[in-house]
């Protein structure tokens, strides 16, 4: 990404629309004469000719005219109705101390931001990657970092979250549709729990989910106060990396499942299905949830051949 501009990720168009590429290759595509460009027919991924190519036994696609075909496409339509809501009444959101980022050298090549979870309030300095999607925090643990130390050696505490201390905190049960690790849980409704392996050589997050309340506020010129309830790590144990300088306070993961706060915000009516994140030469940064751009945005394009 290119510094000093503002990029704008509609996440789940992008996804699909990548996915889409290959299927389509297959189908043709029509050339337009003198122009130097191209384009390929458009389909639906339940349309006969995606049908074909990708009818196979580990791909199911419903019964064309079923119950559950009907679903699935009335599904989407609710959903990419309510994107479009979202779009057109709300104001994007950035957490409750402001949407600036930083690039701390002393912590390796992550950007961070402070954010505020819980009731009381305890902010945290987490790091925003845009290569996973679970948000977690140091909590209730067994292996954290608890400390930062300054270059002139000042040790600095570091805030660790507890379910127990917030009043608006819950454990997220084992039946949860968002605990991908049922198979795991040692008893019904106990808690969900959950691990991360990150790429970096035997890095990982590890603990139970927690439901409580991120602090936002709007990023327009009225500031209103906007608390979202998330889902997020209980993070008991770190390895790796993270015990050697990389995301000590948390990470925000920003992907495209479910459980990633923009999914949640997209989810809950509370902002578009989209952020913006924004960095200076110097990597003091912004970040916007819901943000739908402007006129002066820098773009990434799909079609990356551009007419000669």
């Amino acid at each position: 990404m290119a510094r000093g501009e503002s990029r704008l990720w509609s996440r789940r168009l992008l996804i699909k629309c990548l996915l889409m590429l290959l299927p389509l290759l297959s189908l043709g595509w029509r050339a337009s004469q003198g122009l130097g460009t191209f384009g390929f027919d458009i389909h639906h991924r339940f349309s006969d000719p995606v049908r074909g190519v990708l009818d196979a036994d580990d791909w199911e696609l419903p019964e064309k005219g079923s119950v559950v075909y009907y679903a699935v496409m009335a599904h989407r339509d609710r959903a990419i109705h309510g994107r479009r809501l979202a779009d057109n009444h709300v104001a994007p959101l950035t957490f409750s101390t402001g949407n600036e980022t930083y690039r701390l050298n002393s912590l390796g090549f992550l950007h961070y931001a402070n954010v505020t979870v819980g009731t009381p309030g305890s902010w945290f300095l987490v790091a925003l990657d845009t290569g996973s999607d679970l948000f977690w925090l140091p909590c209730d643990c067994s292996s954290c970092v608890l400390a930062l130390r300054s270059s002139s050696g000042q040790r600095l505490s570091l805030d660790i979250y507890s379910p127990s201390t917030s009043s608006t905190s819950y454990i997220v049960p084992c039946n949860s549709t968002l605990c991908t690790a049922q198979a795991q849980c040692h008893s019904s409704p106990g808690s969900c729990p959950y691990k991360v392996i990150y790429l970096s050589n035997g890095t990982s997050s590890t603990g139970v989910l927690v439901d409580d309340v991120l602090h936002l506020i709007t990023d327009d010129d009225q500031t209103k106060a906007v608390d979202a309830r998330i889902t997020f790590g209980c993070g008991q144990v770190e390895a790796g990396s993270f015990l050697n300088g990389a995301a000590l306070n948390g990470l925000l993961g920003l992907g495209i499942r479910n459980i990633s706060v923009p999914s949640r915000l997209a989810k809950e009516g509370l902002a578009a299905n989209s952020f913006s994140m924004c960095f200076r030469v110097d990597g003091i940064g912004r970040i916007s949830f819901g943000d739908k751009g402007s006129i002066n945005q820098g773009e990434t394009p799909f079609n990356l051949q551009q007419p000669q």
